[in-house]
């Protein structure tokens, strides 16, 4: 069963815009995300060739290996895999027990387990990406989840249609042992945030919803429910097929690397790579910082530039991974420009369902908006510190903490710029000033890698109805570029 959103989103227009690219290690390593064809869709015999849908490890002890490299999700806030899993086994577990003459507590009933792949972040390519090359990479990582958790049902939750006709085909070529629907969105920044997923996929609108409960105390249906990142997954059935190389999968990770106008680059870097050597590979040498984390993680200057791509570090550093995005800015672009594009995209990306998040990043994109423009008040400054300060931890979900912390960061990190913009527009904002649209706030996002679809399935496995597919790509792209060695980490 496929559930589709009443409005079908797309790929944004790339006209006059550089395609992003793909670029392999120059050895690729067993254990790679990024995998040996990142520009075609894997078919489930290549993958089971690789050792893919492999029943190595009991649950039991893919949970060990989970715990032992400390498997970090992939979705933004890097909460550790294997307490996640473990969590959804353990309220699935203390329901089924709980009541009496078969009545059910509250979150009881069998476990569900979700691939998230509806990318909010702009600047993020990685998971509509991996959805439309590797779909039975991530379908193996949902199937251990829930050998691991007790469930019996999953979805693929996604507002990428093409990404949507790779994932059923692959589901027709290899039908997995739980019930798996794929459910569409409505592509939206708050869409892919836990308690939307949940919502969006018991029917309602994809928004969030107040907390608690949290989808592992009561979900899809109100059972406990594991939702992960499509990376996540596809991490968890790398380490499932070869726990011997545990630590290398758990201490790499996808990126998307833009900024200027250089053509943006996914890849896949081991943790312990400078963030001076991302930028030197995306061809912009000499930034004068980074937005990081889509735009979780907020903007740094270039002393970061010597800060290694590790989550701790980062953090340690007052900024964050988050979904792996990172935008550089040359030494053309103004960071206020820069934090005054993020936060319009907020503010227009806003669920509207808190006041204080309506009013709030609406608040700070039209100050930071009047820095760029030169039209700033005296306490424009004053006003920005204060909300950086108290709004975060308002909202139902992420959105006003990462306006709020966008402009922090641009306070803390920067600011001579912002002193300056007090007596009128400096020459960068002033020569981009036509190239922003309140109305359009799309200027950070990048488009998804060309992935040839394979041949249309004529003959689907097991008796089921022949699937529509994507015509294949009438000429093959690219191969992936090699990376230079200097990217090697320090995992």
């Amino acid at each position: 069963m496929t559930r589709s959103p009443t409005s079908t989103p797309s790929d944004l227009p790339t006209a006059g815009r550089p395609s992003t690219t793909i670029r392999s290690p120059v050895a690729p390593a067993p254990g790679s995300v990024l995998g040996a064809t990142p520009h075609a869709t894997e078919s489930a015999e290549a993958y089971e060739a690789t050792g893919g849908y492999s029943a190595a490890v009991t649950p039991d002890g893919l949970l060990h290996h989970l715990d032992a490299c400390g498997l970090r999700g992939r979705g933004g806030a890097g909460f550790p895999a294997a307490v996640k899993l473990r969590t959804v086994r353990e309220h699935g577990r203390r329901g089924r027990g709980s009541g009496a003459r078969g009545e059910r507590a509250a979150g009881a009933g069998a476990p569900v387990v979700v691939a998230n792949g509806e990318e909010g972040e702009p600047g993020s390519v990685k998971d509509r990406w991996l959805l439309r090359a590797r779909p039975h990479l991530v379908l193996d990582g949902l199937v251990h989840a829930a050998a691991v958790t007790g469930a019996r049902h999953g979805y693929v939750y996604l507002s990428d249609p093409e990404a949507a006709r790779r994932v059923r085909r692959a589901l027709a070529e290899r039908v997995p042992p739980l019930s798996v629907e794929v459910v569409e969105t409505a592509a939206a920044y708050v869409a892919g945030e836990e308690t939307a997923v949940v919502r969006r996929i018991d029917g309602g609108p994809a928004l969030p919803t107040a907390k608690p409960p949290r989808p592992f105390e009561r979900g899809v249906r109100g059972a406990p429910t594991l939702v992960a990142n499509v990376e996540t997954l596809a991490r968890i059935a790398l380490v499932a097929a070869r726990p011997d190389l545990r630590e290398p999968i758990a201490r790499s990770t996808l990126v998307t690397l833009s900024g200027g106008s250089v053509a943006p680059v996914l890849t896949e870097v081991p943790y312990g790579v400078p963030l001076g050597a991302l930028a030197a590979a995306h061809g912009t040498p000499a930034p004068v910082g980074a937005l990081m984390g889509g735009l979780f993680g907020g903007l740094v200057d270039s002393r970061a530039l010597e800060l290694p791509l590790e989550p701790g570090a980062l953090a340690a550093a007052g900024t964050a991974l988050g979904c792996g995005a990172i935008r550089f800015l040359a030494a053309d672009v103004c960071p206020v420009g820069a934090a005054a594009d993020a936060v319009r995209h907020l503010a227009a990306e806003s669920a509207r369902q808190c006041g204080v998040c309506v009013s709030g990043s609406a608040a700070i994109s039209d100050a930071l908006d009047r820095l760029v423009s030169g039209s700033a008040e005296p306490d424009t400054v004053e006003r920005l510190n204060r909300w950086a300060r108290g709004l975060p931890g308002r909202g139902a979900c992420g959105l006003l903490d990462a306006a709020a912390g966008l402009a922090g960061s641009l306070l803390r990190v920067f600011p001579a710029q912002v002193r300056s913009h007090l007596d009128g527009p400096c020459p960068a904002c002033r020569a981009d000033a036509p190239g922003r649209d309140p109305h359009r706030p799309t200027r950070l996002r990048v488009p998804v890698p060309a992935v040839s679809a394979p041949a249309p399935n004529r003959s689907a496995p097991n008796g089921s109805a022949p699937t529509a597919s994507a015509p294949a790509s009438s000429a093959p792209p690219p191969p992936a570029e090699p990376m230079a060695a200097v990217l090697e980490g320090t995992s």
